[in-house]
């Protein structure tokens, strides 16, 4: 029965999103939707377009850090075209969860373990997403007297997230918690390979003051992304403070991490009209168009590349090989 259960939740739980979507499409008026996006000049869109660059080079600059600390060898555009890969895999997936199929690709031009690997992949989104976390807390605290609820919301979603990162970052009780989830919750046939998979997680481990520096440029990356959003918020004509929309809109941003959709899409576009048309008294329409362009500027001009490159840069073996 519980099995049942789970099968079901994993094929309907990311379409609640698409769900939210269409329903927001359905609520709001189509015609004052097409006509908040015809009034946005080219000259923002191509702008915005531009400091994607930025984004991509200072983002792959971080992972190159994180790279070389943890002595995985790899070119400057070598890891920038498995980032792009990742992007395209993310946006496919809920959560983003798809961005892990940068471990086999980078597995094969490096030829480490897939642990080790996993764990670099997983330290640089984890720490880029705790920027975006500290942001979100910060944009909490602005609104915290309309909106107190969402504040202890956010501030407990930064502590649970911050404490089992700093969990897992000591070897002895991140091991010992993985033994006892493979001995009890893996299947007999594949424990030996999840065993050694889990062997290698802590190998060249690096050090937290060498993880400042990538935090602070995947701080830096999201102020750029929401910029990127902000010359839409310009081009819409929308009265929206530079500051308070750097701030608040990670909130909605954040909220498309729930995995039940794909890319957040649904949610993020929810919670941003929430937020703005209660704080600002915008249009509901135009808020929607906000986040759906943005989504289009930031997310999927990238993936498409990513989307490319996936096609000249196939793997050998696009199925994972036994796990070592």
């Amino acid at each position: 029965m519980t099995k049942k259960i789970f099968k079901y939740a994993k094929r309907l739980l990311p379409l609640i999103g698409i769900i939210i979507f269409v329903y927001l499409i359905y609520r709001l008026d189509i015609e004052d939707i097409i006509d908040a996006i015809s009034q946005i000049s080219p000259f923002y869109i191509v702008l915005s377009l531009v400091l994607t660059i930025p984004v991509v080079i200072f983002r792959n600059y971080a992972w190159q850090l994180i790279l070389k600390e943890q002595k995985i060898e790899v070119s400057f555009l070598t890891s920038l075209k498995i980032l792009l890969i990742g992007y395209f895999y993310g946006t496919i997936t809920p959560g983003y969860l798809g961005q892990v199929m940068r471990v086999p690709y980078l597995k094969e031009r490096t030829g480490d373990p897939y642990g080790k690997i996993f764990i670099n992949v997983f330290i640089e989104t984890a720490i880029r997403t705790l920027s975006l976390y500290v942001m979100m807390v910060v944009g909490a605290l602005l609104i915290i007297g309309l909106f107190p609820e969402l504040f202890h919301i956010t501030f407990a979603w930064i502590v649970i997230f911050t404490i089992i990162l700093l969990y897992f970052i000591k070897k002895e009780r991140g091991e010992k918690l993985l033994c006892f989830l493979i001995q009890y919750f893996i299947p007999k046939r594949a424990k030996s390979h999840f065993n050694r998979f889990v062997d290698t997680f802590y190998q060249d481990f690096p050090k937290i003051r060498k993880l400042i520096f990538p935090l602070f440029l995947g701080g830096f990356t999201w102020i750029i992304i929401f910029t990127q959003e902000y010359l839409i918020v310009l081009g819409l004509g929308l009265d929206i403070p530079y500051f308070y929309f750097l701030l608040l809109f990670p909130i909605a941003n954040t909220a498309g991490f729930i995995p039940i959709t794909f890319a957040g899409l649904g949610t993020r576009e929810l919670t941003a009209i929430f937020i703005f048309s209660t704080l600002f008294f915008i249009a509901e329409e135009k808020i929607f168009v906000l986040s759906i362009l943005g989504f289009l500027i930031t997310d999927i001009s990238i993936s498409f590349i990513g989307f490319l490159l996936s096609l000249t840069e196939t793997r050998k073996e696009m199925e994972f090989p036994p796990i070592s």
